[in-house]
């Protein structure tokens, strides 16, 4: 392996798809393609190499400034006990060689694991826990009407009255039974409506057992009588109050801000829990001044096998590097640039230039832990690194741990992957001796706040009353010889029979499926009202808030609801169901995986 430097910044990514022994396989029909099980495994020496490999050269690393120090043993929250470690592994994959479990479900990512790394006590602490406001804490003078002190029935209304406010609060209250208030910000006047005030709020589904909390804003129509009484005439859907939205480049919601009314010490509990509906502010982090970036430490991988490869697998990856950034106290140096496999796409190829922060939070990733844009690294350095005497430590062998990294004084460690697989995936650096060291920091990704935007105005929409079936059919339906009773017990037949002794009739039943043609389900509108992702595809087309955020974040060109962000949203909107129904166990009794590979009950 040569210890020639490479030339930077540019990265070739492999031509060919990668092999690994079971890939992330994604089972939402039209969104993806199944992966078939390539190449073992075998020969994992585990990272126990000696370091040959790692080479000092002059006048090649640089840093970044960000305001936050690494974590040198940052918190796993899946691996706190023998326990919670076999979580991890039927959660995603191995915990002793790295690779991949079969997994029919869109992957999890950090607030996901806030609940299935505890159990069911603790995890509800954090949210449940969280004291919401009820009626009996609002005024209860202002609950039917609020009184004008000077009246004039032809005066507009004024929004600012505590009375108002009080009155406000408790028809939101009352109009939306199904959630949970956890704070009102005060009410704003609409311009032009002087009847109208507008007014935001911060919520939870009364049933949620997802750790999130989610931002409304609404708009609210009065009448005022004769006597100058207020009352409530209409509370209008979801979003429609826009002068109570907060605008981005705002500060963040804490109480005392905008806030005016709110449960006691609702924020100290929800601190750490992701906030649906709050602007999102993901501009890259840029280095604060020539001594900032000199002062610095960095870390780099480059090359590899894992472009392109399953979103399961780049983030197994991706983590282990985080990992390693933050055990070594430096700044990652991260590709902004996601190249988005082919079983997600709708055109069957692999699609490179997917902004990172399409599919995640890089707000909350930024303000966790430092991290820079690779492009805005190799600009600054190419400024600076000469004049300052930075160095770069360069390794070509994920063998070498980051244990024997510690001590490393230069500026940038770069890590470069060949193209021999599998010995060039990224998450290697962190299998054998070094898994007990390097605890991926899961708690520091989370799902892209403007994908959860449209799955909270889907849930809205049905009031999150609802209850949701995932309908897997597509290839495994056609295939009788693994699922002989698939396509039978999916029929809407079958499904009227199955579900009548399950979901209560009339209810709103979202259906989550890879079936392409939704009016085959047509006969299930006999007992329910039914609801599939593309009956709200206004919320990502061209006139809707994701379409113009996206395209603003792509530098003025549209972006794709690709194939993954179908996948992402529908799996979010059955998981907050309040009754849901998968298609193995509830609908068939045929195996997940084909004939023969039920687990055997013990």
């Amino acid at each position: 392996m040569g210890s020639s430097l490479p030339t930077l910044p540019s990265v070739t990514p492999p031509a060919s798809q990668s092999k690994t022994r079971a890939l992330w396989l994604c089972s939402w029909g039209s969104y993806g393609r199944r992966v078939a099980r390539g190449g073992s495994n075998e020969g994992d020496e585990g990272g126990g190499g000696e370091e040959k490999d790692g080479k000092r050269k002059r006048g090649e690393g640089g840093t970044i400034s960000s305001g936050k120090s690494g974590v040198t043993k940052p918190d796993d929250p899946l691996l706190h006990s023998h326990a919670a470690a076999s979580r991890l592994a039927s959660f995603l994959t191995s915990t002793s060689n790295a690779t991949f479990l079969s997994d029919p479900s869109v992957l999890r990512t950090g607030e996901d694991f806030l609940n299935s790394s505890s159990n069911s006590a603790s995890a509800a602490a954090g949210t449940e826990a969280a004291p919401f406001i009820e009626l009996s804490d609002i005024n209860s003078t202002a609950a039917s009407a609020a009184v004008v002190p000077v009246c004039d029935p032809a005066a507009p209304v004024d929004c600012a009255d505590p009375e108002l406010f009080h009155l406000l609060m408790h028809a939101a209250i009352e109009a939306l039974p199904d959630i949970h208030f956890y704070r009102f910000g005060k009410p704003v006047a609409v311009p032009g409506g002087p009847g109208s005030c507008d007014m935001a709020w911060r919520f939870r589904p009364k049933d949620a057992t997802r750790p999130m909390f989610y931002r409304d804003y609404r708009r609210f129509h009065l009448t005022q009588s004769a006597n100058c009484v207020l009352s409530v005439s209409k509370v209008d859907d979801f979003h429609s109050g826009v002068n109570a939205r907060k605008r981005r480049g705002s500060k963040p919601d804490h109480a005392g801000e905008d806030s005016a009314f709110g449960a006691k010490k609702a924020d100290e509990t929800t601190a750490a829990v992701p906030v649906v509906g709050e602007p999102v502010n993901d501009t890259l982090p840029v280095i604060d001044s020539e001594s900032a970036f000199a002062s610095g430490r960095y870390l780099i991988y480059m090359g590899g096998g894992d472009r392109c490869q399953s979103m399961n697998h780049y983030l197994w990856s991706f983590l282990c590097a985080l990992g390693e950034a933050q055990y070594l106290n430096r700044t990652l140096v991260m590709d902004m640039k996601i190249c988005l496999s082919s079983m997600y796409t709708l055109t069957g190829q692999n699609e490179e230039d997917k902004d990172f922060r399409l599919y995640f939070d890089f707000e909350h990733l930024k303000h966790s832990a430092p991290v820079i844009d690779q492009g805005q690294f190799w600009t600054d350095w190419g400024k600076w690194h000469e004049k300052d005497g930075l160095s770069l430590y360069y390794v070509d062998d994920f063998k070498v741990t980051p244990m024997k990294l510690a001590d490393v004084k230069d500026a940038l460690i770069m890590r470069k992957f060949d193209d021999v697989k599998p010995d060039n995936y990224w998450y290697r650096v962190c299998e054998g001796e070094t898994e007990s060291v390097i605890q991926r920091p899961w708690q520091l990704l989370w799902k892209s706040r403007r994908l959860m935007e449209i799955v909270s105005a889907i849930a809205s929409r049905m009031n999150w009353d609802f209850d949701s079936v995932h309908i897997v059919r597509g290839e495994k339906a056609k295939n009788a010889e693994l699922w002989p009773h698939l396509a039978v017990d999916t029929s809407p037949e079958s499904l009227l029979v199955t579900l009548k002794d399950k979901i209560e009739e009339g209810r709103h039943l979202y259906i989550a499926t890879n079936e392409p043609d939704t009016s085959f389900f047509e006969p299930l509108k006999e007992a329910y009202t039914t609801y599939f992702l593309d009956d709200f595809k206004d919320l990502w087309g061209e006139n809707s808030e994701w379409y113009l955020e996206t395209k603003e974040l792509n530098n003025g060109v549209p972006v794709e609801f690709d194939g993954y962000m179908r996948v992402e949203v529908d799996t979010e909107v059955f998981l907050r169901g309040k009754k849901q129904l998968e298609t193995f166990n509830d609908l068939t009794n045929d195996c997940k995986d084909g004939v023969h590979t039920c687990p055997t009950s013990s």
